[in-house]
This record gives structure tokens, sequence and C-alpha cells, in this order.
């Protein structure tokens, strides 16, 4: 059997979850993540498990958070007054917000506190600062690029 490689396009079951057990993601009912190792589209130490597994091959890993979404930053909360928002827009916490830099990028902003006057968020991800725990199975070696079938 050959293993994954960088530069392969792979295919892999997944089931995400904290370290108390809590799942945050799965693929279960959905087509497995296809992503090309080495190329940066997910966690970088989630795509260094997968290098060296075999098809068929199931592995459970922990990755730390330095490995995932990086250590949380404080500096990403940030209190801002109420009327900087559409007075029509429901803020709850919890509730998921845009906001466009100065540069025109978007930025995925978490409400973790509303008061009268202003409104607290956090730029930072979800997961930031959690070690997070993968079930892992190797599906499928698909080749190197994407939708080339390995081999061929």
């Amino acid at each position: 059997m050959s293993q994954a490689k960088t530069g392969d396009v792979v295919r892999v079951h997944y089931k995400g979850k904290l370290e108390d057990g809590t799942e945050f993601d799965s693929s279960e009912g959905r087509d497995p993540l296809e992503f090309q190792l080495g190329g940066g589209q997910i966690i970088p130490g989630l795509e260094k498990r997968v290098e060296g597994m075999e098809t068929g091959e199931k592995s459970t890993v922990t990755i730390p958070a330095d490995e995932a979404y990086g250590d949380r930053d404080e500096r990403q909360v940030q209190t801002v007054p109420r009327d900087a928002f559409p007075e029509d827009l429901d803020l709850k916490v919890g509730a998921s917000l845009q906001a466009t830099t100065q540069d025109g990028r978007q930025i995925p902003l978490t409400v973790v506190e509303v008061a009268d006057s202003e409104v607290t968020v956090d730029a930072n991800h979800p997961l930031a600062g959690r070690d997070l725990v993968f079930d892992l199975e190797l599906v499928e070696i698909v080749g190197s690029q994407p939708g080339e079938k390995f081999g061929q």
C-alpha cells in the first residue's frame, strides 16, 4: 500500500472533538474531506498527521492548539460602541458577525457580551487555544492533482 505524501490529493473521513469529547465537526454523512497534502488547506497539525498514513488506515490523533487554530489572543477581543452596528441588527451573545477591514478583508467575529451602550466581539477562531482530537481514516489517495486518480 502507498503512503500519503506531500503533494498527494487525499480523501479523509474525520471526527473532530475537544479533549472532553465534545464533537465540533465531522464528515459523517458527507463525502470525505479532500485536500492536497502540503497545500495549507487544513490546519497544519492535521496535515502533518495524515502524511505517512496508508489507504484504509484509521488513527486517533491529538493536535495541540499551536498546530491547530493557534493560541487565543486577548487583543482580538474588542468592545465597540453599540451605535457602530445597524439599529435593526439583533445582537445576541454567540451571534456570528463579519467585519470588513479598511483593506477589504472579511473578519469573522463572535459576540461575547451585549450591554446597552457597547458590544464586545471576539475575532479569535472559536477553537483557538484548544487542543483538538481527531479520529481519522485515510479513505483514498487520489493523486497529485484534484480529480486525477492515483496511478493514472
